[in-house]
């Protein structure tokens, strides 16, 4: 099984381009993927590893739309290796994710304090109380609440 799941930051943002198949134009966006290492030695400091992501139809549209350099997502997908002869003649190794999935992996309040330029037209959650829990606003019935 060939399956990949990622969590990291756009290096910059998606460079993308469209190629024609028949009458209809697909995108293609290739992105890099800064993946903080989960462990560190003593006195080191935080490393990452760069990724190379390309995302194909709607997933390309999807980067070109949505993600800009610094946004936080979960990416999944597969791993596809190739090679191609360079100008000097020389074989070069590639290694890329093929996104089949992604999502945003913090809140457009998050990606602001972060320095990230996520955005999105869509609402803000309602915050909950200092205390975790949410405020009910009066009259609403408890009879609907999951908890009773």
């Amino acid at each position: 099984m060939n399956k990949v799941i990622l969590m990291g930051r756009l290096t910059r943002d998606p460079e993308v381009r469209y190629s024609s198949q028949g009458d209809q134009n697909m995108a293609i966006a290739r992105y890099t993927l800064a993946v903080d290492r989960r462990f560190r030695r003593a006195g080191e400091e935080q490393t990452a590893d760069f990724i190379t992501c390309v995302a194909f139809g709607r997933q390309g549209e999807f980067a070109e739309k949505y993600l800009h350099q610094g946004t936080k997502v979960v990416v999944e997908g597969r791993i596809q290796t190739g090679s191609y002869t360079n100008k000097d003649g020389q074989k070069v190794y590639t290694t890329d994710v093929v996104v089949e999935n992604s999502e945003f992996a913090e809140s457009k309040a998050a990606a602001a304090n972060n320095g990230g330029s996520f955005q999105d037209s869509r609402p803000e959650p309602i915050s909950a109380a200092g205390d975790g829990f949410m405020n009910i606003p009066d009259g609403v019935e408890d009879e609907g609440l999951p908890f009773n």
